[in-house]
C-alpha cells in the first residue's frame, strides 16, 4: 500500500522547483515508488566547495528537499509539513558527476514525521546519510 496521500507525477514535482534554490542547484526528481522518493543533483561548480568537492551544505539541501516534499505528499489535504531538525554525516568525497538521494520514511505520525535520506554516487557508494524530522501542521481556517 502506498504512503502517498496526494496525486503527483515526476513532472508535477519538478515544476515545484521552478525559480527556487532547488532549480538553481540542478536537483531533479527522478523516481518514486510506494515508499520512497528519489532525486539527482549534479556535482559541478554550483555544488562544489572551495576544494572542488561536493559541498556538505549542497548534500543537506538535497536531503531536506527530498524529505520535505515527500513529507508534504504524505499528509491529508488541510495539512502541511515543515522541517524541525536535520542532521547529516558526510562519508565520501565526490568531485564530479551526479549524486542521487533517496528518501524513505522511518515514522509517519500525526504530528511528526522522520525521514532517512541516503545520498550515493554514480557507483552506488554512500556519500551522505541524513535524518530529517518534520512537523505536521494544520492549515489555519480563514476567518469570515
Amino acid at each position: 500500500m502506498s504512503m502517498w496521500k496526494k496525486p503527483f507525477t515526476l513532472d508535477s514535482l519538478n515544476q515545484t522547483s521552478v525559480n527556487t534554490l532547488v532549480e538553481h542547484l540542478g536537483i531533479e526528481y527522478c523516481e518514486f515508488d510506494d515508499n520512497s522518493l528519489s532525486a539527482v543533483m549534479p556535482v559541478d561548480a554550483r555544488t562544489h566547495q572551495p576544494l572542488g568537492m561536493l559541498h556538505g551544505g549542497a548534500s543537506v539541501v538535497l536531503a531536506e528537499t527530498l524529505g520535505s516534499l515527500a513529507a508534504n505528499m504524505c499528509v491529508d489535504d488541510g495539512k502541511y509539513c515543515v522541517g524541525l531538525d536535520i542532521n547529516a554525516n558526510h562519508v565520501r568525497a565526490v568531485r564530479s558527476g551526479i549524486v542521487k538521494g533517496k528518501a524513505v520514511p522511518l515514522h509517519l505520525g500525526a504530528t511528526t514525521q522522520v525521514w532517512q535520506i541516503e545520498i550515493t554516487d554514480e557507483r552506488g557508494r554512500l556519500v551522505c546519510t541524513s535524518r530529517l524530522t518534520m512537523a505536521v501542521m494544520k492549515h489555519k481556517k480563514k476567518e469570515a
